[in-house]
């Protein structure tokens, strides 16, 4: 392959994966704790937009509100890890990559 055409190449993965960021940027993932109890929001670059707690939930304990927040964050992060997979294996697909 000469080298105007892997530059050709080079220029075209880095654009693909530039839009895949900023479709990630935009995204927006829900991981959820319990029936609802906690809703953690993040974009699909693991942004924190925004954490919802049932107002009973804040009685239980403060472990237990940590607990029940950490989970929906665990929710909410595989969720983005799918939608990152996802989108980036979009954006490189067919592209031979360096192991």
């Amino acid at each position: 392959m000469d080298m105007e055409a892997l530059m050709a190449q080079a220029q075209q993965l880095q654009d693909k994966v530039a839009a895949a960021q900023d479709l990630l940027a935009k995204t927006t993932v829900k991981g959820l704790a319990g029936q609802g109890d906690c809703i953690v929001e993040m974009s699909g670059k693991y942004d924190l937009i925004k954490v919802t707690i049932k107002p009973e939930i804040l009685t239980t304990g403060a472990d237990n509100v940590a607990q029940i927040v950490t989970t929906a964050f665990q929710d909410a992060k595989a969720k983005a890890d799918a939608v990152i997979d996802r989108v980036m294996g979009e954006a490189t697909a067919g592209m031979p990559l360096p192991q």
